[in-house]
């Protein structure tokens, strides 16, 4: 049994500008760090497919799915939000990204593999059912746990979230969904200002201020996530795993260390051993600090890739 790692160079090709800080130069940091630490020897490597149309369907209605293929320019760029831009290639890059994610749900649950990496992007935990915002266009997560409940049959799917900024678009989607338990961690009050206090009982949210040290952090995650988890029992954990809450990165006012990283890998993937079968799915969400993100990243498969 393996990790398996999905990317695909057409992500590279979806760019926002140069001085935008989700660009493809995430991906190749990673990608050149694990290779130069020996970690990408350890995973099976897989080049998705994109996510179909009634797959997106799942999550998205197709009214917002039409606007998001009008929208996409032949040439230049065009903004769906002041901060988010497609380009030609935006929506191949973006169908690659979900697809994946589907692609890891199916590979992790018929055993093919132990657990999976989706390193692609566009990121997805902005985006909303019907909304675009924060560099995300499809919901990669919510995709990810439609998959595994409405194809797979499961019960209960937990998707926890530690990205510097909540993942406003998951908890829209999954808000209500007694199949699902979101837990997450992101400063407050910071970007997108939302989904903070307007939450249903399968919404762990755990706010953290600005400059909180990694140690209360960890407590705060710990006492908020783990008696939750438990008791709950997922089938399956999927995370978005954000980076940007690094002390180096400059998106956030956070001051986790890539031993924190670590750290919340090895605990999710205790509650794994305990409920889920080892099951794991994690997608690349935030992360603009691309030696911080590297680094993070490659703790993160180091822990993922030794659970056997």
């Amino acid at each position: 049994m393996t990790t398996a790692f999905f990317s695909h160079d057409d992500c590279m090709k979806h760019d926002m500008g140069p001085e935008h800080p989700e660009n493809p130069a995430r991906l190749a940091a990673i990608i050149s760090y694990i290779a130069d630490t020996g970690v990408a020897e350890k995973l099976d490597w897989v080049r998705p497919e994109e996510i179909t149309r009634d797959q997106l369907l799942n999550v998205h209605p197709e009214r917002y799915l039409q606007q998001l293929d009008m929208m996409q320019p032949t040439r230049g760029r065009v903004f769906t939000d002041p901060d988010t831009a497609m380009m030609p290639d935006t929506l191949r890059a973006a169908r690659l990204a979900a697809g994946a994610n589907i692609q890891a749900v199916d590979m992790v649950m018929s055993s093919q593999v132990t657990n999976a990496f989706i390193c692609a992007r566009p990121p997805g935990h902005h985006a909303e059912r019907s909304k675009s915002m924060g560099f995300c266009f499809y919901n990669n997560v919510a995709l990810a746990a439609m998959r595994a409940l409405n194809f797979h049959h499961l019960e209960r799917v937990a998707i926890v979230d530690f990205d510097v900024h909540q993942g406003n678009g998951t908890v829209d989607i999954v808000s209500g969904d007694e199949r699902i338990l979101m837990c997450s961690s992101f400063q407050h009050p910071f970007y997108p200002h939302s989904h903070v206090h307007r939450q249903a009982d399968n919404i762990v949210n755990i706010p953290i201020e600005a400059g909180c040290s990694a140690a209360d952090f960890r407590k705060r995650v710990e006492s908020g996530w783990i008696k939750r988890l438990n008791a709950f029992k997922p089938q399956v954990i999927l995370i978005s795993a954000g980076f940007d809450a690094h002390r180096l990165d400059p998106m956030g006012e956070l001051n986790l260390e890539t031993e924190d990283y670590r750290w919340l890998t090895e605990i999710l993937a205790g509650v794994a051993a305990e409920h889920s079968n080892d099951r794991i799915i994690s997608t690349l969400e935030g992360g603009y600090h691309l030696k911080a993100l590297a680094e993070s990243v490659n703790a993160h498969l180091e822990v993922l890739s030794s659970i056997y």
